[in-house]
Parts: structure tokens; sequence; C-alpha cells
């Protein structure tokens, strides 16, 4: 009878077995950077900012609605703080 990990017993453990880590923050800042840099990441970027960052919503917009336009803003955010950070070195 074999025993389970903690990471099988809460069926997480397809996520995390092909999981790579760069080795360090800057090393993954500079991936942002080189995946975004391409034409191609470009417009991705552009697209997300666009749909986000320059999107409004009107005084009757739910809570909810609110809070998750919010989160998507703090993505897109945070792709942009790790793609400066790559450029940067």
């Amino acid at each position: 009878m074999t025993s389970e990990t903690d990471e099988n017993k809460s069926g997480w453990s397809w996520f995390m077995a092909g999981e790579t880590k760069p080795t360090t923050e800057k090393e993954l800042a500079q991936n942002y950077a080189r995946c975004f840099s391409t034409p191609d990441g470009a417009r991705v970027l552009a697209h997300l900012q666009n749909i986000t960052l320059n999107r409004a919503l009107g005084p009757s917009a739910k809570n909810g609605l609110l809070r998750h336009l919010e989160g998507q803003r703090q993505l897109v955010s945070f792709i942009a703080a790790q793609i400066r950070r790559g450029q940067q070195g």
C-alpha cells in the first residue's frame, strides 16, 4: 500500500509536477522581457492593456465586476513591470 503525499491528496500534483522555476527573479523578469519583445508579444501586451488598463466602467457597474477588472489590471501591470525589470538587465 502506498501513501500519498500532501500534493497528491490535494489534487494539484498534475499542476506542480511540470512546474519549472527560473533560478532568480532577475531571470524571470528577463524571460518576460524576451517573451514580449517580439512583434507578436508587443501586440498581445497592447491588447491586454487596452482591454484592462484603458477600460472604464460606468457608475452602475456592480461591485463584482469592478473587483474582477481590478484584478485583471493588476495582472497586466505586473507583467509590464516584469518586462521593464527584464529590459534593465
